[in-house]
């Protein structure tokens, strides 16, 4: 067992309204699977996932329907990457009050670009992700000044990605423990995260696609009958903007809870400078981590790989931890458990929000 470092703020992991996990058999979760890591962009993308599974497209889609109705699936959706667009992003923790963290979080959560909002058990007890968009007057650090202002934030601490290991959010439904804590892959290089050239016809793409995908047999059909062209050529579109970094997949992202994931844990780890990159390959390998970064230290938090477990108890994600610390021989580690989830969203693009809330709250 690993030498974990304890923090003074013991997990709290409770389950929101609706947020029971609900009863599924073989076939659905092996349609989830499938619907979060091999949706195709293919004019009948049901129709390849079906025969995955073993069963015909319409039963797929009445399925999925099912899914999304009874709140497993929150959305099936193109996932955009938000660094090749531009956009300026990172993860902050802030300190607000604990007795009353729900009036910090609704400011915060006001913002369009955060899309991500966490309670978590530390003294920095507020933990969003927050994205500003290219041209935007204020920046990212003005923005974050301002919203510490409005939310009365006592302290905030800025985390950006220094290195990108890993980030795709795959609940596996069908397997335990043991498959959730080893490992899947042959490591890889950290993802540049460079903004990537695009131009009016792929912001137009953006716009047409982005959101919740229509359920029905030929998903991208509507979509290329906005952009008045035929769908064969936005899928070769798409595939071109996959391969210039700008999408990175079309997958369903799922409730947590509802699909039996109770608790995820931040495992925060210190690690020596000179092992981070060997270290960080290593750790974005486990079947559980959904996302790995190198972020920035201070003098009073020295952990610089942060990793997301995600597992059915606190005790699942203890293990895919436990795991990691003795496959890396990295034991000086933090975990911060969450135990209210204020937003979670996918962000939307090229709106007008962004400068809606900056002539708003800031008068520029």
């Amino acid at each position: 067992m690993a030498d974990v470092t304890e923090t003074n703020f013991g997990p709290k992991l409770r389950s929101r309204k609706e947020g029971a996990a609900v009863a599924l058999d073989d076939t659905d979760k092996r349609l989830l699977n499938l619907m979060q890591g091999s949706f195709p962009l293919a004019p009948r993308p049901y129709q390849h996932v079906a025969s995955a599974a073993g069963i015909g497209e319409d039963e797929a889609l009445v399925r999925v329907r099912r899914l999304l109705r009874e709140r497993i699936i929150r959305q099936v959706t193109p996932i955009f990457d938000t660094r090749a667009l531009g956009y300026s992003s990172m993860l902050v923790a802030a300190k607000v009050d604990p007795d009353n963290p729900w009036r910090a979080a609704t400011v915060i959560n006001a913002h369009p670009g955060v899309s991500h909002n966490y309670l978590r058990n530390h003294e920095f007890n507020i933990w969003f992700t927050i994205a500003t968009e290219p041209g935007s007057k204020l920046g990212l650090e003005g923005t974050l000044e301002r919203l510490g202002e409005l939310a009365g934030a006592q302290s905030i601490r800025q985390l950006p990605t220094l290195k990108l290991f890993k980030i795709r959010m795959d609940l596996e439904m069908e397997k335990g423990t043991e498959a959730l804590a080893g490992q899947v892959a042959e490591a890889v290089a950290p993802a540049e995260t460079d903004p990537q050239p695009y131009d009016e016809f792929d912001r137009a793409v953006i716009r047409a696609t982005q959101g919740d995908l229509p359920l029905v047999a030929e998903p991208y059909a509507p979509a290329a009958d906005e952009l008045g062209i035929a769908q064969a050529q936005l899928l070769d579109h798409l595939r071109g903007m996959q391969e210039r970094r700008l999408l990175r997949r079309v997958a369903a992202i799922l409730y947590h809870r509802r699909a039996g994931f109770s608790a995820n844990g931040m495992g925060v780890w210190k690690v020596p400078e000179e092992r981070v990159l060997e270290v960080g390959m290593e750790m974005s390998k486990f079947r559980g981590i959904s996302h790995c970064y190198q972020r920035p230290t201070y003098a009073d938090w020295p952990y610089s790989v942060f990793t997301m477990a995600h597992g059915r108890s606190k005790q699942e994600c203890d293990a895919i931890l436990d795991s990691i610390a003795q496959h890396t021989g990295i034991s000086e580690r933090a975990t911060l458990y969450s135990s209210t989830e204020f937003k979670k969203i996918r962000l939307l693009y090229f709106t007008d929000e962004h400068r809606d809330w900056e002539r708003q709250n800031a008068g520029v």
